[in-house]
């Protein structure tokens, strides 16, 4: 059996959605990416709509 990332996961999931919606952690040093690893991943490869919501 071959192991699936979750960003691959998530966008197969994606594919007959209207809308995905993700939560995404606000980044601890202000260097880092605003993004995480898995939403950046799942938003260059969904093929619906995507809404980030930050956790608060």
């Amino acid at each position: 059996m071959r192991a699936v990332s979750v960003p691959g996961a998530l966008a197969k999931a994606a594919e007959h959605a209207d809308l995905l919606v993700l939560g995404a952690r606000r980044p601890t040093h202000p260097i880092s990416s605003p993004l995480g690893r898995v939403t950046h991943a799942v938003l260059h490869h969904t093929p619906c709509p995507l809404a980030v919501v930050p956790r608060s």
